[in-house]
Parts: C-alpha cells; structure tokens; sequence
C-alpha cells in the first residue's frame, strides 16, 4: 500500500451526496442535508441528502416496479451473474478509493478497512454470483401418480439497514444474496458511515444492474429506517446493529404487514484462555487484537476475556504489553495500527462505561482516557480492566469501544457458566492444547460462532449469526440465500 496515493485520494474533496433512486441521483425532496463530520479531525466532509418518509416510499416504489416488471428478477440466473461478477470486478478496481473514503467517513485504520471493506465485498459479491445458478428446486418423493415440486423464488423487495462499522463488508452480506436470488433492494446506510455504500451503489449501476433494483435512501433511522419498517410493500428487512433498533424494526413489522426481520445484533463475546494453551504469547497478541482492531467497534469483538486464574496474572501483563504497543490514530496514516472511534458520541459512551467499571470495583490495568485530542478527531487509548465480575455491567452490557473486561475462572464449568451468563450469544474464543475440552466447549458455549485456538477470520464459506439477543440473522455461507427466497410447492396429479 502506498502513502502517497492515500494521501492524494484524503485530498480529494467529497461533493454533496444524494439519494440513489431507480438508477437517477436525486435531493431529498423537501432538499434537507445532513452534515458529515470526519472522526479524523472532526471537521466537515461534506453532506447527505437528508431523506424523508416521502424519499424512502419513492425508493420502495422504484424497487417494487423493478421487481414486479422483472428487469431483474426474470433475468436467467447466468445473466444476473454476470452483472454481479462485473461489479465485483469495479469493486476491486476502484478498492483503494473505496477504502479511504470509508475511512474519511468512519475512521477504521486503513490496512484494515482494505481488506475488510472493499476487499471483502468484492468477494462476497463474487461468492454469491458463483452460487446463484446453483441454487436447485426440489422434487418430494410422492406416490407415483402426484408430482411435487418445490420451486424457489425471490421475496420482492427488501430493505436493508447496515451499520457504520463496516459499511461494505456488512452491506455485501444484504445486498450479495438478496439481488443473487432476484429480489430489489432498498439500502439506508449509517447516518456516520453512508459515503462508501453511495459510491459502491452507483458502481452496480455501471456493471449493469437495472435501475430500481437497487436504491440507496440516506437520512435519520428514526425518520427513514421507520418509513422502511412500517411499509406495506417491503417483504422483508435484514439488519445489523443494535438490539433497540433492531426491537424497533420488529414492531414496525407488527405494525405494517408482517414483514419478515433477519436481525443480526449486539454481542458480548467471551474469549476463554485455559493454563494449557498451545501459545499463549499468541493467544495474548490475539486477545488484544480481537477486542481493540477498529477501535473495538466490531460486532463479534472480544470484549470479554476469561482467563484461568493459574495464569490469570501473567497473560493479563501479556495482552497488556500487546495493547500499549499499538499506535492509535491517524487511520490514514500507513504507522498506526489502531483508528479512531466512529462519533463524539460514541467516545463518551464508551469513556462513562470505564467510569462505571472503576465505580463497580474494576481495576483499570491500561487506557480508560480520550487521547490525540489535539487532533480534533476522536480517539481512545486501548482499555483493560480486570477484577469484572461475571454481573458487571461491563460484563453484560455492550462497549461497542476498545474496553476489554478481564474475568478469572477455575474449571471448565466455571468458564462456561461464566461465558453464558450475558443475554448474548454473537461469538466466542477458546484456547487450549486439549482437542476433547476443546469438543466439550463448542458443545457448552451458546454463541453462533466458537473459535478454537484463534479469534476472527471466518470467511463466506460458513455462517455468521447468533442466539439469545444477538439475534436470529445469519450472514454469509449458502444459508443466507435461503432468507431471500420463498418456497413454493406445485402439486401436479399425473
């Protein structure tokens, strides 16, 4: 990666941006803007059209007349993926400016946010462009004189809300399934995180994407995300991100006609470390990159750290070593390892909860402050705090910051009715040199996702979801097509 190019693209000035509907920008009809703040510096980047319930129900229009007239959706399954493969193709093509405008937008270190952000949509577009003609119907084993048939077809039009962590990635997740099985799409981006999902969406129009098959609408959650919620004509919504939004959209489905919701939310995930793990300067390196990458605002972040209390001592000074000699700060600066954190809101909801922890009797090891404040941007020194008791409220409730709860167990049965003590159950870690504990810990932690021996990297092969509160919608693999199709049933007398 070259520095010179990242700071000739951070140079470029950003124009105003509007709203993406069937295939033509346009101003918020009542022309109201949102100010764009970069968590860089602080300073004004440029603006979103701010749309109005008006705006969103003129999207799901443009999306429900692209799906009824089957621009898309009758289109044969190795057109369509000729059109996703070429957008992959732009995708990476045009990585390198997605990624730092990204960054000017949400401020994730830069080495990350390549290869998290357009890197991995690029791929996951490319995953279910490979597997849509390879999605099959069914043939029941009936009576020989009945033939039964099990047809798979599109939803219709889907509305898809993406937070502001990671825009493209979780965006790709919505966007690769729902358009590889024919359905129309209406996306509301993050009102922090909305330049990147504007541009890869005008990207799609230049691979040949119909217009109206894919609409963006900016603007509030409360005004737009709503209008999408309470619509009668969007089939289905698909969400990341909080559990009171995600509450919010569930009701909205209540309310309007029963729209199905995928909610993937919140996470406190617990990364469990026995006295025999196989390398535990490793597991120690890992620990502080899996909670205090991207500033800790990772859904599946691990943000709870138990450790066995033989070497409770030891591998805490470890991972502490490990945070203090992380670089926090400029993201797109090629020497830092750590970015900033998204708002000024969020850096003050993350400092009250290192206030809170002190206060419950926790012991602040490393960090706990706001630093680089002469930046004008919003950063905060990597956090760990020990003595969190399995109650706490920094053991149950969500950072979504670089704060790390460290938690001492005894035996296996300590550690998984400590790890299973949240209302959530996104994702989880464990090391140890003992393939039976190993087996018996999969089978007792309740998380969608268990990593042995390492903590993140799953790729599209397999699903990522969880249970309890963290909600019931899986991402990635060839499950997710299944959230995108209806199946219907032909039953033919021979």
């Amino acid at each position: 990666m070259d520095q010179t190019k990242i700071d000739a693209l951070r140079a470029q000035p950003i124009p105003p941006q509007s709203l993406l509907i069937d295939g033509q920008a346009r101003a918020a009809q009542d022309g109201a803007v949102m100010e764009v703040l970069s968590p860089i510096d602080g300073h004004p980047l440029t603006t979103l059209a701010a749309g109005s319930a008006a705006d969103m129900e003129a999207a799901i229009a443009s999306a429900r007349a692209a799906f009824e007239d089957g621009r898309w959706a009758a289109q044969p399954p190795a057109a369509r993926k000729k059109v996703l493969l070429r957008w992959a193709d732009l995708i990476e093509a045009h990585a390198l400016e997605l990624a730092v405008l990204g960054v000017r937008d949400n401020g994730t270190e830069i080495t990350m946010a390549l290869k998290a952000e357009p890197g991995s949509a690029a791929g996951t577009i490319r995953y279910y462009a490979e597997a849509l003609d390879k999605v099959y119907g069914e043939i029941a084993p009936t009576a020989q004189d009945v033939l039964g048939l099990v047809h798979k077809e599109p939803l219709g039009v889907v509305g898809a809300i993406v937070p502001w962590n990671f825009p493209l990635m979780i965006g790709a997740w919505k966007l690769g399934p729902a358009l590889a099985m024919g359905n129309s799409v209406v996306l509301k981006p993050a009102e922090t995180a909305s330049l990147s999902l504007i541009r890869m969406a005008e990207l799609a129009l230049e691979a040949g994407l119909p217009p109206g098959v894919l609409n963006v609408v900016t603007g509030a959650g409360a005004v737009v995300g709503e209008a999408m919620g309470l619509s009668m004509d969007v089939d289905a919504l698909v969400f990341t991100g909080s559990g009171a939004t995600g509450r919010r959209l569930m009701d909205y489905s209540a309310r309007s006609n029963l729209k199905r919701c995928y909610l993937e939310l919140g996470g406190k995930s617990a990364n469990l470390v026995f006295a025999d793990a196989p390398n535990l300067d490793e597991a120690a390196k890992v620990a502080a990159m899996g909670i205090f990458r991207n500033s800790g605002q990772v859904c599946v972040a691990a943000s709870r750290l138990l450790v066995q209390r033989d070497i409770h001592d030891d591998f805490v000074a470890a991972v502490t070593r490990a945070a203090e000699s992380l670089r926090v700060g400029d993201p797109l600066d090629l020497q830092n390892h750590v970015g900033a954190v998204n708002s000024a809101p969020q850096l003050a909801q993350n400092l009250r909860f290192v206030d809170t922890a002190r206060a419950e009797g926790g012991e602040i090891i490393t960090g706990g402050t706001q630093i680089n404040t002469q930046s004008g941007g919003y950063y905060m020194a990597p956090t760990i705090v020990t003595g969190v008791t399995p109650k706490a409220t920094l053991a149950q409730q969500e950072v979504f910051g670089p704060v790390l709860a460290v938690t001492a167990f005894d035996s296996e049965e300590d550690a998984a009715q400590i790890a299973n003590s949240t209302v959530y159950g996104l994702s989880s870690g464990l090391w140890t040199a003992d393939l039976s504990r190993a087996h018996r810990m999969i089978r007792q932690l309740r998380a969608g996702v268990v990593h042995v021996n390492t903590y993140g990297g799953a790729d599209n092969t397999v699903p990522l979801g969880g249970v309890g509160q963290s909600g019931n919608g899986h991402d990635k693999s060839l499950h997710a097509l299944d959230k995108y199709c209806d199946l219907k049933t032909a039953w033919i007398k021979l």
